[in-house]
């Protein structure tokens, strides 16, 4: 798991791994990831962007940049959280994951939510 606060906007990660929809002898591995974002500042904030970096084990990175969050903007009040789960499909039995979440105040002042590095890994790559 990993967790970072941002200006009063909390981002975690919790991972896990999809054996049953990875293929090894091919090379996949499929881990399912679960955000929890929530707004524990003063102020709305909308999600309007994010951008991840993906590692796999041979250092090889990957940046993914999108619109929102899975097709939305969501606008979060305080004390409000959005939850949502997505996939990541990786070339090694090891990677990483990080990044962060463009977001704008009802003032319209942007800034970027951490998300803090999480490791994706078979449980038994990990001792």
């Amino acid at each position: 798991m990993s967790q970072a606060t941002t200006e009063g906007i909390q981002v975690r990660v919790e991972t896990h791994f999809l054996p049953e929809r990875s293929d090894p002898v091919q090379g996949l591995w499929l881990y399912v990831y679960q955000v929890t974002i929530t707004n524990q500042g003063e102020q709305e904030v909308q999600i309007i962007s994010r951008h991840w970096i993906i590692t796999n084990a041979h250092g090889v990175e990957e940046h993914v940049r999108g619109s929102g969050v899975v097709g939305q903007h969501p606008t979060l009040a305080p004390g409000q959280c959005f939850q949502y789960t997505s996939a990541c499909p990786l070339d090694t039995p090891m990677g990483t994951m990080h990044g962060s979440y463009e977001l704008v105040t009802q003032e319209g002042r942007r800034f970027d939510a951490v998300i803090a590095p999480f490791m994706l890994a078979e449980p038994h790559t990990v001792n």
